[in-house]
């Protein structure tokens, strides 16, 4: 098969605060040629790179808030978040934890560092993705899947190199326990010292990795540092990662939909006219209630 070549290395972007609770880089939609067409069906990336919260009686985070159109799927690395949404979802989200909330035809939502958590104080590092729908789906009645880190597929990569977290999709037979509505692969990765791992993906699958912590060489040929999001080509298949001290790498890849997209604030469609029927039912209370 043909190596799939990296396209960009893209430094994290200015920070900013999404409610008082999450301090994010913004990777997608961006710059670097980085708008929702680019890795389809990915259509939104926010990372709260690793940062520090002081103890606060008053869990920060965002209030109540609609989404309609796609998924939700919130990675917890550092800290706790708890939510609640008006279709009677619940929980927390802790360490190494998954929430994929698929808001299809429409949900209010709201998340808050967990209690305990924000009492605390401590280091807090996030991953949100918004993976988008297709739309024969965006008007599907919301679902949940509370996926606990204990219930992720795991592969363990031979010669005590590390190990392979399956969120979605699958990895050398290892199937994670997400269920999508388009083919998607998510993995967290870990790499021991000089640990190294090789990935297949079609060559019209759009592709990214994450670096969370550490340092790698992809291919042998490309330095990717710790907060650095790496594009790949549509071009080629597989690609290596190998780490020179211990680093964790999130990795997406999925087919492209190749829809037309509408997305205004928290609704993403197809068309115009459906994001203005979104305000009109989001205005008719047609997306339940829930208590700020």
């Amino acid at each position: 098969m043909k190596t799939k070549k990296v396209e960009l290395v893209v430094a994290p972007p200015a920070p900013h605060f999404v409610g008082d609770g999450f301090r994010v880089h913004n990777f997608i939609p961006g710059g670097y040629h980085l708008d929702m067409q680019r890795m389809d069906p990915f259509i939104m990336f926010d990372y709260n790179s690793k940062f520090y919260f002081p103890p606060s009686d008053q869990p920060k985070g965002v209030g109540v808030h609609p989404h309609r159109g796609f998924e939700t799927v919130t990675i917890a690395y550092k800290g706790k978040v708890a939510h609640h949404d008006s279709a009677g979802n619940s929980g927390v989200i802790g360490e190494g934890d998954v929430q994929w909330m698929t808001a299809a035809s429409g949900v209010l939502h709201k998340e808050y560092h967990e209690e305990h958590f924000s009492k605390e104080g401590g280091d807090f590092q996030m991953v949100q993705l918004w993976v988008n729908l297709p739309a024969a789906f965006k008007m599907s009645d919301p679902k949940y899947q509370g996926i606990k880190s204990d219930q992720m597929g795991r592969f363990q990569l031979p010669d005590d190199q590390g190990e392979v977290a399956v969120i979605a999709g699958e990895y050398m037979d290892v199937k994670g326990p997400a269920t999508t509505f388009s083919p998607v692969q998510m993995y967290n990765v870990s790499l021991n010292k000089n640990g190294e791992a090789q990935f297949s993906f079609p060559a019209h699958y759009n592709t990214g990795l994450l670096v969370l912590e550490g340092n790698i060489m992809v291919n042998g040929s490309e330095q990717a540092e710790t907060d650095r999001f790496v594009l790949f080509e549509n071009e080629g298949e597989t690609f290596t990662i190998k780490a020179s001290e211990g680093a964790k790498i999130l990795i997406l890849s999925g087919e492209p939909l190749n829809e037309p997209i509408a997305a205004h604030g928290p609704f993403v469609m197809n068309y115009k006219a459906e994001i203005l029927q979104a305000f009109e039912d989001f205005n008719l209370g047609k997306f339940g209630y829930l208590e700020d």
